[in-house]
């Protein structure tokens, strides 16, 4: 069993990144990625029916572990399809962040409709592998999923599916986040190419870049001096050259406020959050 259910995982995947590397659009990714899924599943299927199953051991290790692997794929595509059918067009980020937010919400909202399943899951427990795993009658006790009364029940048992499905689910979290932080940083892209430009001295940028540093409040201060100017550089669209020879004519200014700009923009903002505050 071991050997067949091996090889035919190891030949859906390489089918499937095989379409990947030539279909770059998720949705007909997706839908070529299930039909090569449903095949391999069918495979394993008359496999199964034609096998004769030596102990429980290897009954819940199929049903544990060999068929949610190929039925979690299936899950997996169908759900990526259904996301990038359903996901909004246009130009409107707001909304597409709001949708994959609320795609990301309903997968945790299935974990904690079935919570005492996914902490099994997550705590790798297998107390209840004999019930959860193994083909038997109908347990009313037992927690299903719907699909199990649809299914073939010489080919299910009553939780293969639900950990198939958490299995999924776990995966197309990740593909949601992944997306969404691609359109958080789209936009932050769109602003930086936007015509932002520091209008003020580069000698005022320098104070505030080297102020923003010494307080190591970018990165809890994981980022070295020339990053964080090259990063100024890139927001404000402006190049700034020699900035340690700029910071030393500061440091040698014979006045006892060195950091003027720094100075002007904190009497500036308290100036307007006491007229505000009138």
């Amino acid at each position: 069993m071991k050997n067949f259910s091996s090889k035919l995982i190891s030949e859906l995947e390489e089918q499937v990144e095989n379409i990947k590397q030539v279909e770059k659009d998720p949705v007909k990714y997706s839908e070529q990625a299930i039909n090569c899924t449903i095949i391999a599943l069918e495979k394993l299927k008359s496999f199964f029916k034609n096998y004769q199953i030596t102990d429980k051991k290897e009954e819940i290790e199929f049903f544990k572990e060999i068929k949610p692997k190929i039925t979690s794929k299936l899950i997996y595509y169908n759900d990526v399809y259904t996301i990038e059918i359903n996901k909004p067009t246009g130009e409107d980020k707001k909304q597409i962040k709001n949708f994959y937010k609320k795609e990301i919400r309903k997968r945790y909202n299935f974990f904690s409709k079935n919570a005492e399943i996914y902490k099994y899951y997550r705590t790798n427990n297998n107390y209840l592998d004999k019930k959860y795993f193994t083909i038997r009658k109908y347990d009313i006790k037992l927690t299903l999923e719907s699909y199990y009364f649809q299914s073939d029940n010489n080919f299910s048992t009553s939780h293969d599916y639900l950990w198939a499905k958490i299995i999924a689910n776990e995966k197309i979290i990740s593909y949601l986040k992944a997306n969404l932080n691609k359109a958080l940083k789209n936009k932050a892209d769109n602003i930086i190419n936007q015509n932002i430009k520091w209008t003020a001295s580069k000698v005022a940028l320098v104070e505030l870049i080297y102020a923003l540093h010494n307080e190591r409040v970018i990165n809890n201060g994981e980022i070295s001096l020339n990053e964080l100017v090259k990063v100024a550089e890139t927001f404000f669209n402006t190049e700034i050259k020699q900035h340690n020879r700029i910071f030393l004519e500061i440091r040698n200014r014979k006045t006892i406020e060195k950091t003027n700009f720094l100075k002007t923009i904190q009497e500036n903002l308290n100036k307007k959050i006491i007229q505000l505050d009138k």
